[in-house]
């Protein structure tokens, strides 16, 4: 088994990364067999525009953050792409079996570009096939993914078929997605029909990793919710998105089922409901935002952590770069 994820340095971490994804990337990283590769997508933030003094400060941030969440070099791999040449070099050798009626049917495009369709770099376009790229270079057997992330595994799928039956070798593994069963679907503070997001404009509406205690308890303090109190079971949560979230980010935090933690808190309000959640937020987040601290007021250990982890990353690329050359006939 090889595991590969990947998370984009645009910032800090917060709540959604951390019950979505990085907590189960560490869990996977203890409790799971084969090796774990986790990268900071540097190559993917610049397909929008960037301070690339700010891309550098966010990608060493990011790496503090997971490593403060747990993830250990020691255990995972972990680097940067930009670190790792290959990723942009198969790119291009995937580019070239990759179909624009393909891309064209990517729904994730649409999305990023809005209404400047025409004014968007191709990387925006195009970066489906760097995915791609990231996952096929380590002849991955497994993908952690979301509901939102399915369409992109097919594409890798599609393409790794492609060249292999066009190039007549086996020169790609097809992997497979994996949802981790306590992965979270965290939802805004302030909008419970809309996800977490570092792009939303006002910080209410997440908790990051960083945040102090006080700054927690505001947030949950403030959360959009509803005035009914809550009920004994998940199905009286039909219907009440906020209501919905917060139980959900409770039972995510404690590693409860939603039915567990209605079964304590049956009947009470958030009155009392809110400061329960923001105490076990605090307590729980605490020494991640401690060893954060610790992490970021050495830059030089971040940069000797992702260096190495990006030496082993090529070493384990390396074949399988060298077999998509020669499949393509292209002398190096």
């Amino acid at each position: 088994m090889r595991i590969v994820s990947g998370i984009q340095p645009t910032g800090n971490l917060h709540l959604g990364n951390y019950l979505g994804a990085i907590r189960n990337w560490v869990r996977m990283q203890d409790d799971m067999p084969g090796e774990k590769l986790y990268f900071l997508a540097d190559l993917h933030a610049i397909t929008v525009h960037n301070d690339p003094a700010e891309l550098t400060a966010n990608t060493r941030e990011m790496a503090a953050a997971l490593m403060a969440a747990g993830i250990d070099p020691d255990k995972a791999i972990l680097f940067n792409q930009a670190r790792v040449p290959a990723h942009a070099e198969l790119a291009w050798l995937l580019f070239c079996t990759a179909r624009i009626g393909w891309l064209n049917r990517m729904t994730q495009f649409k999305e990023k570009s809005g209404k400047n369709r025409e004014g968007a770099s191709v990387g925006l376009y195009a970066y489906p096939v760097l995915q791609a790229a990231d996952v096929l270079l380590y002849q991955t057997s497994h993908v952690p993914v979301g509901d939102d992330q399915k369409q992109h595994l097919e594409l890798a799928r599609d393409i790794a078929t492609k060249f292999n039956l066009d190039t007549g070798t086996e020169t790609f593994t097809l992997p497979e997605p994996t949802i981790p069963p306590t992965a979270a679907r965290i939802m805004s503070l302030r909008d419970g029909t809309a996800k977490m997001s570092k792009s939303d404009p006002s910080d209410a509406s997440r908790i990051n990793l960083i945040d102090d205690p006080d700054t927690i308890m505001a947030k949950i303090r403030k959360a959009k919710t509803d005035p009914e109190p809550l009920p004994s079971e998940a199905a009286g949560l039909e219907g009440r998105a906020e209501a919905a979230n917060l139980v959900s980010i409770y039972a995510a935090m404690a590693d409860e089922s939603v039915d567990q933690v209605l079964a304590r808190f049956a009947g009470q309000g958030f009155g009392a409901f809110k400061p329960a959640l923001g105490e076990l937020l605090v307590e729980t987040l605490r020494p991640i935002a401690t060893r954060f601290a610790e992490l970021k007021a050495d830059p030089a250990a971040i940069d000797a952590a992702l260096e190495a982890g990006a030496a082993r990353a090529a070493a384990l690329a390396k074949p399988t770069l060298d077999a998509a050359y020669a499949a393509l006939g292209l002398c190096r």
